[in-house]
């Protein structure tokens, strides 16, 4: 306990110092963080760090989740709610049966129930690559939105796509139908469970005499308390942290008092800096490991195979985009919609900006 200890102090003095240097440099430091684990991981002390999936879902996620729900303005969410629901659910699903088909008309020996097990992996842009790269540079705000909120909901789609491969993996059946309707009853329900368990901690801030530290702790349990009531149930842990978020965040005027909404942004940015410079190092840390689970292909092999399945991805990801573009410009004749002419910058950032990180790390291993 106490090595590992000692381990974890050096690794957060190192992102500090990997930090400073994107800096210097820069350059995002979530790049370099996950260059600089690359690097760390040829010294034995660290090669052998490993990932417990439990451990990311469990314990990163859910603050990680919350945080960026409070950074995202419920108007403005609320505004490019189509374009945000378009690109979290059927753009995800599409580019998971995209990289399904690719990698197993590519890799041999790869089948398609694998092949979708692989696009619910890799799918869903990460919450905290997107929104950690896109706040330092000058991007127009609502595109800040579009991507913030694709980000938080997108998760969700992908881990139930990656739900149902994984059990036609197991039993080798899959049906249609039937996922479908599960589908939607894990995104509701986890929603409405979300909801719920976010209504008892606006109660509790809004009529109990709490003082600053007290709501500051009960920020920091909230999110924890909506995704293990959801998972429990087996329904989506992400959509209830997210609409959990969004609905006490919405409400922070009435149930939280200044002083607290002041010190509480103070501790969660600091907490969110240190969670998300471990991800970004463990995402580089992890590639001895990598190499002792290649098994049969060759290192080489992976590389040019993984170099593939992302050329796929970039391609399925500004394609969707794109054809979001101009399905919003032809979609605009009929109903009103934000933006009917969104040209053709906005969705080749949009396009751009499909970072894998956190979630896909954690269903990998």
């Amino acid at each position: 306990m106490q090595i590992i200890f000692i381990q974890f102090v050096f690794l957060v003095l190192y992102i500090l110092a990997l930090v400073m240097l994107a800096n210097r440099l820069r350059i995002a430091y979530p790049i370099v963080l996950v260059v600089g684990g690359l690097a760390l991981s040829i010294f034995s002390w660290f090669s052998h760090i490993t990932i417990d999936p439990n451990l990311v879902f469990f314990i990163f996620l859910p603050p990680l989740l919350y945080e960026a729900a409070w950074q995202v303005s419920w108007k403005e969410f609320w505004k490019w709610r189509r374009v945000i629901t378009s690109f979290a659910f059927p753009i995800v699903i599409i580019t998971s049966c995209v990289v399904a088909f690719a990698s197993s008309a590519l890799i041999p020996g790869f089948t398609l129930a694998l092949g979708f097990l692989l696009g619910g992996i890799v799918s869903p842009p990460d919450a905290v690559s997107a929104t950690t790269i896109m706040r330092q540079v000058d991007v127009p705000r609502s595109l800040l939105s579009i991507i913030e909120g694709e980000s938080l909901l997108n998760d969700a789609s992908s881990l139930i796509v990656f739900r149902f491969a994984m059990a036609a993996v197991i039993t080798g059946q899959f049906h249609f139908g039937e996922a479908a309707g599960s589908f939607a009853l894990v995104i509701v329900l986890g929603t409405i469970i979300g909801l719920l368990v976010a209504a008892v901690f606006y109660a509790i801030h809004r009529w109990l005499p709490t003082t600053t530290s007290i709501e500051i702790v009960l920020s920091l349990v909230a999110p924890y308390c909506m995704y293990y009531a959801a998972e429990h149930f087996h329904y989506s842990g992400v959509l209830a942290v997210v609409s959990g978020g969004l609905f006490l965040s919405s409400q922070r005027q009435s149930m939280l008092s200044y002083r607290s909404r002041i010190e509480a942004v103070n501790v969660w940015t600091n907490l969110v800096f240190v969670m998300n410079g471990l991800i970004f190092l463990l995402i580089g840390l992890q590639l001895p490991t990598i190499v002792r689970q290649l098994g049969n292909p060759s290192l080489v092999e992976a590389i040019w195979f993984g170099l593939l399945i992302s050329l796929v991805l970039i391609v399925c990801r500004l394609l969707c985009t794109f054809g979001a573009a101009l399905f919003t410009r032809f979609i605009s004749r009929f109903i009103t919609v934000a933006d009917p002419n969104p040209g053709w910058k906005s969705p080749l950032i949009a396009g751009w900006a499909g970072m894998r990180g956190v979630v896909s790390l954690a269903a990998a291993f």
